[in-house]
């Protein structure tokens, strides 16, 4: 798989459960212990190493532990991840959530984003091509520690710069997957970013396009936020398509 051996993927899946759990840098003791992985840590920092020589790590400044890359997060989405499912339940409250304001466009949204970062915990965004730009949950972002302040002052400023959110928006159209990921300076085009992730749905209507997504830092717990999203983009999709 790719040029990983599966020690390695083992390792690799190991540091983004522990750092997506804990927002910290991961070393070879706490793989050792806590993931019964078979093998010493020393064994454990030596493919860590390789994995950093690969691209699928990146080594902190400030501590001796390692966190994923970007390519590392991506690995893992597309090869180890498995989702979760959302309940009938949580289905259920998705829909009456924002079922209410089905009928103004603009109330849905808001209601959307609002109850979107209520759910994840993260920042989440509904962006249109026409322009609309809506968010909540700015304070869930301030809250997590792996932001640092002029990574959250940066973020805050490009909320007022629609064109960015447009070039985000225009992913869609070049895009044949459902759910989009946009991780670390690269997808961000911005080195202050490279921390961030985004993940995002789309839904479009003869009369609108836009995404809905979330945005917090790369240790999302992906397997909880992609099956949300892809529902609630769906969900907007079908209740606007109903409307027109």
């Amino acid at each position: 798989m790719d040029d990983l051996t599966q020690r390695q993927i083992d390792i690799l899946a190991a540091i983004v459960r522990e750092q997506t759990e804990t927002g910290e840098p991961v070393g070879s003791e706490i793989l050792e212990k806590k993931y019964k992985l078979g093998v010493s840590p020393a064994t454990i920092r030596n493919e860590m190493v390789e994995l950093e020589k690969k691209g699928y790590l990146n080594k902190t400044h400030f501590s001796s532990g390692r966190v994923p890359s970007a390519k590392g997060y991506r690995f893992y989405i597309k090869n180890i991840m498995k989702e979760k499912e959302l309940s009938t339940v949580d289905e259920v409250a998705y829909k009456h959530s924002i079922w209410d304001e089905r009928n103004k466009e603009y109330r849905m949204f808001a209601q959307a984003t609002k109850i979107l970062a209520q759910k994840t915990g993260l920042m989440s965004l509904i962006t249109t091509n026409s322009g609309d730009l809506y968010y909540a949950g700015i304070g869930n972002l301030l809250s997590r520690e792996e932001f640092l302040e002029a990574q959250t002052r940066r973020l805050f400023s490009r909320l007022d710069e629609i064109n960015f959110w447009e070039e985000i928006l225009k992913l869609a159209y070049v895009t044949d997957q459902d759910v989009m990921f946009i991780l670390g300076q690269d997808d961000f085009k911005d080195p202050i970013f490279e921390s961030c992730a985004s993940v995002f749905g789309e839904f479009e209507s003869p009369q609108v396009k836009g995404i809905i997504g979330v945005i917090g830092p790369k240790s999302i717990r992906y397997e909880d936020v992609v099956p949300q999203i892809r529902f609630f983009s769906n969900l907007i999709e079908d209740i606007i398509r109903e409307n027109k």
